[in-house]
């Protein structure tokens, strides 16, 4: 049972640096190769959208992964061929966009989440303890009625 305990832990820890490049899609020249990794672990898969397309096995990064090693067999630049991609789908296909106008609330959002909670925990606090205050007395009424209550709950 141990055996199979460590066997799960080891799997798992190395299954984040498994990939998802097929063996026909690897070019045969592997500076071409190597270039084309470079590109495709910093471009976002549309679909899973957490992984680069080097990690995806979703159908639609396999075509941007050939479509990378596509442009770069015909001579296109590093920056072409991220260029090329970035007209397609926009900036958002890049796993670290650059910052600019268009993507400043991107970089900006978590931020602003945060501040957002930071405001409301302190807003909830401060009503907390604004209603928690000074308590007012009872009526001559209400004494009245909790001496009957007593009486009664002893008698």
């Amino acid at each position: 049972m141990r055996r199979i305990a460590i066997i799960l832990v080891l799997g798992l820890a190395f299954a984040g640096s498994a990939r998802a490049v097929q063996p026909d899609e690897i070019l045969p020249d592997a500076k071409l190769e190597q270039r084309a990794r470079g590109i495709s672990g910093g471009l976002r898969c549309l679909v899973c959208q957490n992984q680069s397309i080097d990690e995806s096995d979703a159908p639609l990064a396999r075509d941007l992964r050939i479509l990378v090693r596509e442009r770069l067999t015909a001579g296109d630049s590093d920056a072409g061929v991220r260029d090329f991609v970035v007209a397609r789908y926009g900036d958002f296909v890049l796993l670290r966009p650059p910052f600019n106008i268009r993507t400043l609330l991107l970089w900006a959002a978590p931020f602003l989440i945060l501040l957002t909670g930071l405001g409301f925990i302190w807003r909830r606090g401060r009503r907390m303890t604004t209603s928690v205050g000074v308590v007012a007395p009872l009526s001559e009424d209400e004494n009245r009625r909790v001496d009957r209550l007593m009486q009664d709950d002893r008698g």
